[in-house]
């Protein structure tokens, strides 16, 4: 099994080669082990993934569990975690440092910080809080015995703000705060993409798998992208065949859905005894 200076090192170094690379988000033990096993070169917890695995919405899960998560997921594989730790589960710039320790203690190679607030009517931190709060966090990342890659996200998009103006200048502001990795979830053009990789000198992670952006990997990579990852999209991919399968069963008395499915032998080869 990998150390997490290993992780660490290997994590860092995915974001300094050629091109394009997939960090898909798994929400369990299981769903992490197949696509470690599938050969992908990383993996991000999902936020929304985890809290549906426990019947919660997205926001609802809270540092303590997130924390025990990532315990249980960072050994799960060889591969390194990056751990999608929201606004770090509080405002002040002290508590987002005490979130990032935490989350190297748990195993992590590296993590996001958004500056989203969970307030609907207040959305957004102002700019020097939300600079403030990842300069905090690089702190953390920095004092660590290994190397933690730091992820900003502005995340405009996702809350009605569409301003690309502003949310470069959010970038280009945690940038100088030390950020690793920047990213701004919700961008769909390709036009959007480029200007914020133009516009900054970090490696920039772009989310992908939800309606309204059609982006593949030797896309990306022309765009100068350096991270894909999908969110939420591979749960909700999981979660929407149990709907459609569950409804067929409730409405119609059918069982149709597994001619589908997977089959048990396949499924279960592909797990450790």
């Amino acid at each position: 099994m990998a150390t997490q200076k290993e992780k660490g090192q290997l994590f860092r170094a995915l974001h300094q080669r050629e091109g394009a690379f997939v960090i898909p988000n798994p929400w369990d033990l299981g769903s992490a082990r197949l696509l470690a096993g599938l050969g992908f070169e990383a993996l991000a917890t999902t936020s929304a993934g985890y809290a549906f695995s426990l019947g919660k919405r997205d926001s609802a899960v809270g540092r303590r569990a997130m924390m025990a998560h990532v315990a249980a997921l960072a050994p799960a594989t060889d591969l390194p975690l990056s751990v999608d730790m929201e606004n770090g589960f509080g405002d002040e710039p002290q508590f987002v440092a005490e979130t990032i320790q935490m989350a190297a203690e748990a195993g992590a190679a590296g993590g996001s910080i958004e500056d989203a607030t969970g307030r609907p009517g207040d959305p957004i931190y102002p700019l020097e809080f939300a600079v403030e709060r990842i300069r905090a966090a690089v702190g953390a990342a920095r004092g660590l015995a290994f190397t933690f890659t730091l992820t900003a996200r502005c995340e405009n998009y996702l809350h009605g703000r569409p301003d690309l103006a502003d949310t470069i200048r959010r970038l280009q502001a945690y940038q100088e705060a030390g950020a690793d990795v920047l990213y701004a979830p919700g961008l769909t053009s390709h036009d959007e993409i480029a200007t914020v990789i133009q516009s900054v000198d970090r490696p920039v992670n772009v989310l992908v798998g939800f309606k309204g952006i059609r982006l593949n990997v030797a896309e990306a990579s022309e765009l100068g992208v350096k991270r894909l990852s999908v969110g939420s999209a591979l749960a909700r991919s999981a979660y929407g065949a149990l709907l459609d399968a569950a409804e067929e069963i409730r409405e119609r008395g059918t069982f149709y859905f597994g001619d589908e499915s997977v089959s048990f032998s396949t499924l279960s080869a592909k797990f450790p005894g």
